[in-house]
């Protein structure tokens, strides 16, 4: 009889009973479900689970179970073809309230879910999910930085006391600067080299006053190009890191595109309008010297204001001057302020430093937060009550406060619903788009092929377990059957984290699976090598097992951790099916070691450790 220690055992026993109950819901399946979300983004609460059911059940559809999950009500069938037939009956009959959205979600019962017990998510291979193709408005990112230009330009001639009458750009790459004084474009043109030194500047000093051209190089309207695309690129990351999507794959295509592919999406319209939405905020001051009733009957604001109009409708006139952009936002938050949904932000420095004079010099004034956003319309489609070709600009005022004090870089925002709140602090918080997105196609892949790849994926590590498991039985006899259990229990381990994780399998995931089974099979043959070779150097049977695994161990750990670092080594630099591999080989890596070193001693010395008198092993 050899000791080993008690704690070593228990431990082994409650990983187990852990791992067994976070993989339980990979047991039970997926089917085929419709999510519906509101219109309005607010919660759907019971009485849009009756609405819903009730609608369905007119219609003779049948429902399996239904139940609410987060804001959204999620409606489970047997098939898809009751899946299709719910779709078609909530958009002709609630098409205006509810989104739908085909997807499919696990049958674990209730209780389960209560625990938030899920199944590991499937890869868009396997799974299925979105995919999206966005085209980048080069052009719009070229309208930006003029549109800044202008600011810093209009703020420079105010800062230097130069009087102006205009500054405006023509949406290509140049920028016109009209002076009243002829005499000051030499000083301004001069101030304009020392801030721009890659820009052409052009003087002209006829007529009474003058004007100073400001005129992109090529080089920087193509480097302005490329940077809008990268940024774009690691802001849509950002959205779907937001959005809790796991193994997305966002990649840049050609000149002026970008590959987004979300596998189990549980909401594609959700994500389709997180990801393509180019949100922002602006901060002005509110113009209360003029009536803006008045201006809006005339369709014409006074001079140094614009016009604006609440969500209710009403006109509201602000200064143009903008105290601070989105693009000044640090990080945002959303919460309640006194039971109100509100927007926690944060100014970076320079937006600070322009907050505090603003709030100081305007104390017991208005102050309004423009909500401003970007999308794409078909030709011909209405956008503010004009027919546009393709961009539709939508800005509003979302909260008009007074100032009631001096603050700096953090400060709330409300006057949004919940859901709003939250989605805009998403946003926010993800950065802005560095141009403006508009989505030329989107796929909805069905899990048909990836139901075939799954079914022939996992028919090959069955064949490989059973192949496996006759040459351990034949060769090591009982103690091959201990190193089935303990496979199998690297397996129940392995698919736990995974679960735990929501790391992403997909079809190079499986290979990393199978290459793991293979390696923790491995580690087991080292260790019964070694305690043969004790047997054989005349050692008792006890001493041959402490022998083996204490001999075994270094071996085992150097080939382990050589593989992990090459492991990590893909995780951190490869992407979409390098990155599933590199994850199920170190999770697995993990679950190999803890199985063969401590999971294969706690079944040995549970059969034949305790014997105190044996005379052989059968190995």
């Amino acid at each position: 009889m050899h000791n080993y220690p008690a704690w070593r055992i228990w431990l082994v026993f409650v990983a187990l009973v852990l791992g067994l109950l976070l993989a339980l819901p990979n047991f039970f399946g997926d089917a085929p479900a419709l999510q519906l979300s509101r219109n309005d983004r607010t919660a759907v609460g019971e009485a849009g689970q009756q609405q819903a059911l009730a609608t369905l059940q007119s219609k003779n559809v049948p429902v399996e179970s239904s139940y609410l999950e987060e804001d959204r009500l999620v409606l489970r069938f047997h098939d898809v073809d009751a899946q299709l037939k719910a779709r078609d009956a909530v958009q002709e009959a609630l098409g205006r309230e509810y989104l739908p959205a085909l997807s499919h979600v696990p049958r674990t019962p209730a209780w389960m879910r209560a625990l938030s017990l899920q199944p590991m998510s499937l890869g868009l291979d396997l799974r299925g999910g979105v995919y999206f193709l966005y085209e980048v408005d080069v052009k719009g990112a070229v309208t930006q930085l003029l549109a800044g230009m202008e600011r810093d330009y209009r703020q420079l001639l105010r800062n230097e006391r130069i009087p102006f009458t205009g500054i405006a750009h023509d949406n290509v790459d140049t920028v016109r600067i009209t002076l009243r004084d002829g005499d000051e474009v030499d000083r301004v043109a001069a101030l304009l080299r020392r801030q721009d030194v890659n820009s052409q500047i052009d003087v002209n000093s006829l007529g009474e006053g003058g004007s100073v051209t400001v005129k992109l190089a090529p080089a920087q309207i193509s480097q302005r190009q490329d940077f809008a695309i990268q940024q774009n690129i690691t802001t849509l990351r950002n959205r779907v890191d937001e959005l809790g999507v796991t193994e997305p794959i966002v990649t840049r295509q050609g000149k002026d595109r970008i590959v987004v592919q979300l596998p189990g999406v549980q909401d594609p319209n959700e994500a389709l309008r997180v990801l393509g939405a180019t949100a922002t905020l602006e901060f002005r001051l509110v113009d209360d010297q003029n009536d803006p009733l008045l201006a809006d009957q005339n369709k014409r604001a006074p001079l140094g204001t614009r016009l604006y109009h609440d969500r209710s409708g009403r006109p509201v006139l602000l200064k143009r001057e903008v105290i601070a952009s989105g693009e000044q936002l640090t990080d945002a938050s959303s919460g309640f302020n006194q039971g109100e949904p509100a927007v926690y932000v944060t100014l970076d420095a320079r937006g600070a430093a322009q907050m505090l004079d603003a709030t100081r010099e305007n104390l017991g004034k208005p102050m309004a937060v423009v909500f401003i956003e970007k999308k794409r319309v078909a030709e011909g489609q209405p956008c503010n009550g004009t027919r546009v070709a393709t961009e539709c600009t939508t800005e509003e005022v979302i909260s008009v406060a007074t100032i009631r004090g001096v603050f700096i870089s953090n400060f709330q925002i409300t006057g949004v619903m919940a859901n709003e709140a939250r989605e805009l602090a998403l946003l926010l918080r993800a950065g802005s788009l560095a141009a403006p997105l508009y989505i030329v196609e989107q796929r909805t892949i069905g899990p048909s092929l990836g139901q075939d790849n799954v079914e022939r994926g996992f028919k090959a590590l069955v064949i490989g377990l059973i192949g496996m498991f006759i040459f351990l039985v034949l060769y090591y006899r009982a103690f091959g059957l201990v190193a089935c259990v303990v496979l199998l229990s690297n397996m129940v381990l392995l698919v736990a984290l995974m679960s735990l994780l929501q790391a992403a399998l997909s079809l190079p995931g499986i290979a990393g699976i199978v290459l793991t089974i293979g390696m923790a099979a491995d580690a087991n043959v080292l260790i019964f090598e070694r305690i043969r070779e004790e047997l054989r150097n005349g050692n008792s049977p006890h001493a041959a097992i402490n022998a083996g695994f204490e001999k075994a161990f270094s071996a085992i750990a150097d080939s382990n951790v050589t593989t992990l670092i090459a492991g990590i080594v893909l995780f951190t630099f490869g992407t979409g099916p390098v990155r599933g591999f590199a994850v199920t080989l170190c999770l697995g890596i993990l679950t190999s070691l803890f199985t063969a070193i401590l999971g294969s001693r706690a079944y040995i010395q549970l059969i034949w450790g305790r014997q105190r008198r044996l005379a052989s092993l059968p190995i």
